[in-house]
């Protein structure tokens, strides 16, 4: 998951939640002083909740940079033995055809 969509998510999260907790509190069979309190409480509560979704987004950032650091790293390394093994693979070639003698069609075999 890109850090844009994991963003997006524990947004839709939060804001789902407060908007369930707001339904379910009116829903509820209180007395409106009662419900009052409880909106009152959860209110005061929203701001660390916040931050609680803030860390986590934060933390989920943080995990997916190195992750995508360590595929970077690993993918590099493959890519410079690759590159290695053709370079080796080319010398080897021009070595061979360096060492094969002419063909037989440009000798004058008259004798």
């Amino acid at each position: 998951m890109s850090k844009g969509k994991v963003s997006a998510f524990l947004g839709g999260v939060a804001i789902g939640s407060a908007v369930g907790t707001v339904v379910g509190l009116l829903a509820a069979p209180r007395s409106g002083r009662e419900t009052r309190k409880v909106i009152k409480k959860s209110a005061q509560a929203l701001p660390e909740i916040a931050e609680d979704v803030s860390s986590s987004v934060q933390l989920q950032a943080d995990r997916f940079s190195e992750t995508t650091l360590s595929n970077w790293d690993e993918t590099l390394n493959r890519l410079k033995s690759a590159i290695a093994a053709g370079i080796e693979a080319s010398r080897i070639e021009t070595a061979n055809l360096e060492e094969k003698p002419e063909s037989s069609s440009n000798h004058d075999y008259r004798s």
